[in-house]
């Protein structure tokens, strides 16, 4: 960078060569990021594992050992999976004696 800056006494501010002012000028042409919309777990059709673990009330590692009982079912959409809230419902109201974990 061996521009030259010159100093201009009548406009009151250094100015840079012409090719130093197009390698640093500044795009202001930016996205905004996308909004977030948060919704209440209660009113999702599907819900991630933390979610469920808290509307069951239990740890992530017991609703893993649930879903790989087969005992809740799953939907992966890309990398994701999740939960059916209904299933959590459902699963919710019956008794279950047994342990998660046996």
């Amino acid at each position: 960078m061996s521009a030259e800056r010159v100093i201009d006494f009548d406009r009151g501010g250094l100015q840079s060569s012409q090719q130093e002012s197009t390698e640093l000028s500044f795009k202001p042409q930016r996205r905004k990021p996308p909004q977030k919309v948060t919704v209440a777990p209660e009113d999702k059709l599907l819900v991630s594992r933390e979610e469920a673990a808290q509307l069951l009330s239990i740890s992530q590692r017991g609703l893993d050992y649930l879903v790989a009982s087969k005992r809740l079912p799953t939907r992966r959409i890309g990398g994701r999976v999740l939960i059916p809230v209904a299933d959590l419902r459902r699963y919710a109201r019956c008794d279950h004696p047994e342990r998660i974990v046996s």
